[in-house]
């Protein structure tokens, strides 16, 4: 577990980075806020369809195999955005680091899932979160590269250290799941799955769903928090200070979340996370000063960071196991469109008010639609679960 997590803390670097480099960017290229947020959209794009394309990938070849290939995706598409000069170059090249990226969570996260049963949760959740400490990590080790160099320099170095360390890391991580891991995985799922329902395929459709909306929501502070407080005056350090901050927060609600997965079962920790989740948007509203600022991007980063994991919970505790990763894959796909066409959602707002309170109000609304969807989705399994009974 301590590979796959070490993996996922550098593999996952490209996603964050962007946001960092953003205002950078922004200024160099002297674009709009909309166009300057269309690298992140496109990483995000990337990211969604690696997620499933990777996903059945290493249902068919292995983690392994994938990681390599990934790793050399991740530092080509990182090269091609450092001699681009166009805000439309960078965004091709950020679509291919995102596609690649992607390797670094749900794939990783499917894997993984294989070799637990009774703590399947609590693993997936560790290995889910080394996605945020790669947020946590990278964007302020590099922020003095940022300021001194430019952002070209530290797309640079990480293009070099994603190769050196993701490929050897992979070569380890080439065992294979036992077969009879496989058949105990299948009975837990097929009884669940009866418990609901509803079939696979529209039990995925109906997650998806509701991944657009939680993740639309969760976008605004964990994509525009560093353009924000450049808005406010603070500048992008303190900027990608708050995005550690609310990283760092993540990393320790997806480990509480996995520990209530285990116990709760998927939809309620989603459930839970989504309802807090919605709360902290609310706080953003009245919250300019600096110190606030601080707690309520930690409040969020609380809230929030078990979320998306424990959507690949409820996958493997619904669906079969030689699918985990093509399940995982789709359902971690919608949530990563959703993050895409939220960040860009957030930047057109922007524009069109000259500021982010209404692009706030826009992101609770979606989150108000993931909730529905959840609360639904848990009564019908009682009500199956009742009726089967009966």
């Amino acid at each position: 577990m301590g590979l796959t997590l070490a993996v996922a803390m550098v593999i996952n670097a490209g996603m964050w980075l962007i946001i960092s480099i953003m205002p950078a960017m922004q200024f160099e290229l002297g674009v709009d806020r909309a166009d300057a947020s269309l690298p992140y959209t496109l990483t995000m794009i990337g990211f969604a369809l690696g997620n499933f394309f990777i996903g059945r990938a290493v249902d068919r070849f292995g983690v392994s195999l994938c990681l390599i290939g990934a790793a050399v995706g991740v530092s080509l598409g990182m090269m091609l955005a450092v001699i681009s000069t166009s805000i439309a170059m960078i965004s091709l090249a950020q679509l291919l680091v995102g596609f690649a990226s992607a390797v670094g969570f749900g794939p990783l996260i499917a894997d993984i899932s294989h070799w637990f049963m009774r703590r399947r949760g609590i693993a997936m959740a560790i290995v889910a979160s080394g996605n945020y400490l790669s947020g946590v990590i990278w964007p302020v080790a590099l922020s003095g590269m940022l300021a001194d160099l430019g952002w070209r320099s530290v797309y640079w170095t990480m293009a070099i250290v994603t190769v050196v360390v993701v490929i050897p890391l992979a070569l380890i991580l080439r065992r294979k799941v036992p077969e009879e891991a496989h058949a105990r995985a299948k009975a837990v799922s097929s009884a669940n799955a009866k418990s609901s329902g509803l079939s696979p395929t529209a039990l995925a459709c109906l997650l998806g769903l509701a991944g657009i909306g939680c993740c639309v929501a969760m976008s605004m502070p964990q994509v525009h928090i560093v353009s924000y407080c450049v808005d406010l005056g603070y500048g992008p350090a303190v900027g990608a200070e708050m995005l550690a901050l609310m990283l760092a927060g993540g990393v320790v609600s997806g480990l509480i979340s996995g520990t209530l997965a285990d116990w709760l079962g998927g939809v309620r920790t989603i459930l839970i996370g989504s309802a807090l989740k919605c709360i902290a948007l609310f706080l953003y509203l009245p919250s300019d000063a600096l110190i606030s600022l601080y707690v309520v991007s930690l409040i969020f980063g609380l809230s929030q960071g078990g979320i998306v994991p424990s959507y690949a919970v409820v996958v493997r505790e619904y669906m079969p196991a030689r699918e985990a990763g093509a399940r995982v894959g789709f359902v971690l796909m919608a949530t990563i469109f959703g993050m895409a066409i939220g960040s860009w959602m957030s930047g057109w707002i922007y524009d069109l008010t000259g500021s982010y309170q209404l692009a706030f109000i826009n992101g609770i609304a979606w989150n108000f639609l993931n909730i529905g969807i959840l609360v639904w989705l848990l009564s019908r399994s009682r009500t199956q679960g009742a009726l089967q009974a009966a």
